[in-house]
């Protein structure tokens, strides 16, 4: 009994023991791999999804500043002599107002020069008894006019082919969002896109305020709809992939576009409802998304993976 207590119990238990190290140790580092073999019939299935029908609403909301309109040189239409200067170099003038009086060469007469609209007018050419040419330039008039000039991105610029002429302005801390005409996209040659509107003159506005104009770029309803990602193309034209379901390469097939929203596109013609497509177009990066979750109090740990 001497002998099983101090020799065999103890080497039973260090056998025991040695077994479930080494189990332990197979099952971390040398896992079975027979269920982890990928049969060739596997691969990566591309998402595919039914042409459906439903509404785009292309809004658009771009940030910017209110601006005052680019000053003009004035310039002389007759050739005369001036006879009397009315107004004082930064001077405040009204529509109308008059300028100068100049004494015509031939005919001979008195024309007096106006003021074509309300503005600042700044750096004045001429004095009394001056000599004055056709075309020459006589002062400066910044006009009392105001734009808003908002910038946007160049991809979003195929959303503003044929936009309306007319935005809502709404300024921060101002008064009620209030409409403008007038609107424009400008492109500089340095590649920077903007849109101008003209703003009412009978509404009250500072330069430097910033303001937000929201663009209506059309809408339509019950119509055959599809994500951007599934079409090659986002303006006027575009191809799409056809899945026909039984395992055989997808068909590329042209369609015409109509109303984009960023997300989805309207399909004018090429698909039927029903139809089933790629959702991405072959080489689009489907988005990744990172998964966040709690491993221990106060300690996160985040995953990536893509959206499908």
């Amino acid at each position: 009994m001497i002998v099983w207590r101090r020799w065999v119990f103890p080497l039973l238990l260090v056998v025991i023991f040695g077994l479930c190290a080494a189990a332990l140790v197979k099952l971390a580092f040398f896992a079975d791999t027979a269920e982890a073999v990928v049969g060739p019939d596997a691969g990566i299935t591309d998402p595919v999804l039914a042409v459906e029908r439903g509404s785009v609403v292309n809004a658009l909301t771009l940030s910017g500043n209110i601006a005052r309109d680019e000053a003009f040189p004035l310039r002389g239409e007759i050739n005369g002599t001036v006879t009397d200067v009315h107004v004082a170099d930064g001077a405040a003038v009204a529509a109308g107002q008059l300028l100068f009086t100049v004494k015509q060469d031939y005919p001979e007469k008195s024309v007096e020069i106006l003021a074509p609209e309300a503005g600042d007018l700044s750096e004045i050419a001429l004095v009394k008894g001056q000599s004055l040419t056709v075309g020459a330039e006589v002062a400066t008039l910044t006009p009392a006019r105001y734009h808003l000039l908002a910038t946007v991105e160049p991809v979003q610029l195929y959303r503003l082919v044929g936009a309306p002429t007319d935005a809502t302005v709404t300024i921060t801390g101002g008064p009620a969002p209030f409409g403008c005409t007038g609107v424009r996209v400008q492109v500089s040659t340095e590649g920077t896109a903007s849109v101008r509107c003209s703003i009412p003159t009978d509404q009250v506005v500072f330069a430097g305020l910033p303001a937000q104009m929201d663009l209506a770029l059309g809408q339509v309803d019950d119509a055959l709809v599809v994500p951007i990602t599934a079409v090659q193309g986002g303006s006027g034209t575009g191809n799409v992939w056809v899945d026909a379901g039984d395992g055989s390469v997808a068909v590329e097939r042209a369609v015409t576009l109509g109303v984009n929203d960023g997300a989805m596109v309207e399909v004018v013609e090429g698909l039927e409802e029903g139809e089933m497509i790629r959702q991405f177009v072959p080489g689009f990066l489907a988005p990744v998304e990172e998964f966040c979750y709690e491993v221990a109090p106060g300690v996160e740990q985040c995953e990536s993976g893509t959206s499908w």
